[in-house]
């Protein structure tokens, strides 16, 4: 892997339906040696580039991985994820755009190499995630949480399957389908996922997750860190729905189950008291604090937060 650029400037983005500012980090271009034109161009958003050492691990897997014909292009400084993958599919070589974050771990080493095969093809994908399981060496603390949490995990399938679980820790795009939609939304702070599966699926492309493929995307490693991403998954939650209530959308928590319409606020407010009830029978303690703790956010962020500070 040769280094290749460095941008400072703030890409201009003018394919973006919702933009939100100018970026002030730096967007690093790596590619191999002897590709000038690559295939796939991967954009990884990072705020300090290390990411408490997982980027570099990231960076090593991606380096060995058996398809070879891509750019890197690390995404750094910028704190608004959908602006920052906006800057880097701006400045994009490549056919097709993935998406990690600097935190994933890659399953297999022939990863990018089957994602590429079975996009190219399927012309009627849109967007291509994978399975999220933990590894064999998780912790006992990582285990409970991605057991016990929707969504923190997702089945390896069989085949290719329609799924609302594809989501940007692992992701592929054709180019000119990310482009057409308008790209990220860098107006919202969180709810980024379902507002791209949204708009693919509006524009006729379907939403897959592959078959066999994985990657292990984790929770905190810690409580106090836990505690800390669901407060602030709250406060952001509030910060959506008090300023953007329009991007509010449903989630689904299994492969092939269809997103429903957008529920009422008393109805998502019974739902979630209804949840904290059924965890509390269940004994689920994890996700039990996971929702008084994004409850606390919530509240936290729906009276003090305004706009501009998402």
């Amino acid at each position: 892997m040769k280094f290749h650029n460095s941008i400072t400037r703030s890409p201009e983005r003018p394919f973006v339906k919702f933009k939100n500012g100018l970026f002030e980090g730096t967007i690093e271009i790596w590619r191999q040696d002897t590709i000038e034109t690559p295939q796939i161009s991967i954009i990884i958003p990072t705020i300090d580039k290390n990411r408490d050492g997982y980027l570099p691990e990231l960076l090593e897997q991606i380096e060995n991985q058996s398809f070879r014909d891509w750019e890197i292009l690390l995404v750094i400084g910028d704190s608004r994820q959908g602006r920052a993958i906006n800057c880097g599919v701006e400045l994009a070589a490549g056919q097709y755009i993935v998406t990690f974050d600097d935190d994933t771990r890659l399953g297999s080493p022939d990863l990018l190499e089957k994602m590429v095969k079975m996009i190219r093809n399927h012309s009627e994908i849109g967007m291509a995630g994978v399975a999220n399981i933990p590894p064999e060496k998780a912790t006992w603390f990582v285990r409970k949480v991605m057991e016990q949490l929707p969504r923190r995990t997702s089945p390896i399938v069989r085949e290719i399957v329609e799924s609302d679980l594809a989501e940007h820790p692992c992701a592929i795009f054709p180019r000119e389908i990310f482009i057409g939609i308008g790209g990220e939304n860098e107006l919202i702070p969180r709810g980024l996922d379902p507002y791209l599966r949204a708009e693919i699926r509006k524009a006729g492309y379907k939403v897959v997750v592959l078959p066999y493929l994985f990657i292990h995307h984790l929770p905190p490693a810690t409580l106090g860190k836990f505690c800390q991403q669901f407060f602030r998954n709250g406060k952001m939650a509030a910060y959506v729905n008090k300023f953007y209530p329009e991007f509010v959308l449903e989630l689904t928590t299994t492969h092939n189950q269809v997103v429903g319409s957008k529920r009422s606020t008393p109805k998502r407010i019974f739902s979630y008291i209804g949840r904290i009830f059924k965890t509390l029978l269940t004994l689920k303690i994890f996700y039990l604090l996971s929702l008084i703790l994004y409850l606390a956010g919530y509240i936290t962020g729906y009276i003090f937060l305004k706009k501009g500070d998402g």
